[in-house]
């Protein structure tokens, strides 16, 4: 799967932090129903490449699985044999960035400058994800685009709501991680249905 075409179907990525392999079905079919194609389990889960494997193996053909909270490129080549094509960071780490491209996966690393994002472009990164978006408002993310390469996506992640969603699209944001207003630790499977709708109806209503 391309990541600009499923970025276009559905630019919501839903991290679940703390998800754990049991919930991996029940979670990821939600947010599947509900029209999310980007799912990452942060690396600092519980047995995170097992919810990966799981996952890919479930929907993998019907949605880009990834891991987030990937601090090493040893972690990369954990990631990538499971079959997962994405992955996400906190940070800019060149050598990870450089991992992930060298096994064919997305690399979506954290930025919070342009210094930071045009490094991460350098080393081969798809796109970048402006982290923590709360300390980056939509007039930072304006001024980014302005110079960075028009092909690379801004993702906005870290208190994204479905109120705050349209003023980083005009922005000019090319997406949204969703975490903690999505998924939190013990969210039952109707919770993040409720909530995974609710997104898509805010994306769509922008």
């Amino acid at each position: 799967m391309n990541f600009h075409d499923v970025l276009k179907e559905c630019n919501l990525v839903a991290i679940l932090r703390g998800i754990k392999p049991e919930e991996a079905e029940p979670i990821g079919e939600v947010l599947i129903e509900a029209g999310w194609r980007i799912i990452e389990v942060p690396m600092n889960s519980p047995e995170p490449l097992k919810s990966i494997e799981k996952m890919v193996k479930l929907f993998g053909d019907k949605a880009l699985i990834g891991a987030g909270t990937v601090l090493t490129p040893a972690q990369v080549a954990d990631v990538a044999s499971t079959g997962a094509q994405v992955i996400i960071s906190p940070n800019c780490n060149t050598s990870v960035i450089e991992a992930s491209v060298a096994k064919g996966m997305i690399s979506l690393p954290g930025v919070a400058t342009p210094t930071e994002a045009f490094a991460a472009i350098a080393a081969g990164a798809t796109g970048v994800k402006a982290f923590p978006a709360e300390a980056i408002p939509p007039v930072v993310i304006k001024a980014w685009k302005a110079v960075l390469p028009k092909e690379i996506p801004v993702l906005a992640v870290g208190g994204v709501t479905p109120e705050n969603m349209k003023a980083f699209v005009e922005a000019g944001a090319g997406g949204f991680g969703i975490g903690g207003s999505l998924y939190k630790v013990g969210s039952d499977a109707a919770t993040v249905a409720e909530k995974a709708k609710q997104f898509i109806a805010a994306m769509r209503a922008i």
